[in-house]
């Protein structure tokens, strides 16, 4: 079994949902988040002033499939979130750890 790790722009969390539920997850969490990464941070117009914010938000989905279908639902999240733009996120696949039970 395997963790994937999705960090994605907030708008696009339901349509990778949607995607992925019928690829054998096992257990989604959603989480949101902020960072940066290649954009480092971006202008945000308040009161017809401009101002940095350091971290841009996101949303990190956390999905546990069996081995065989990390292949299929990864493929599904890069189809589903990728704009061609700077800040689309990053995806991780981690082995997943045993539970306690």
């Amino acid at each position: 079994m395997k963790q994937i790790l999705a960090i994605i722009k907030p708008y696009l969390a339901e349509k990778v949902i949607e995607a992925i539920s019928s690829d054998g997850v096992e257990q989604v969490i959603i989480r949101e988040v902020k960072g940066y990464g290649r954009q480092k941070n971006y202008l945000e117009s308040y009161s017809e002033n401009e101002y940095s914010l350091a971290f841009v938000p996101k949303v990190e989905i956390s999905v546990w499939v069996e081995d065989d279908h990390v292949d299929t639902v990864v493929d599904k999240i890069v189809k589903v979130s990728r704009t061609g733009r700077l800040g689309d996120g990053k995806i991780m696949v981690l082995p997943a750890v045993a539970p306690l039970l």
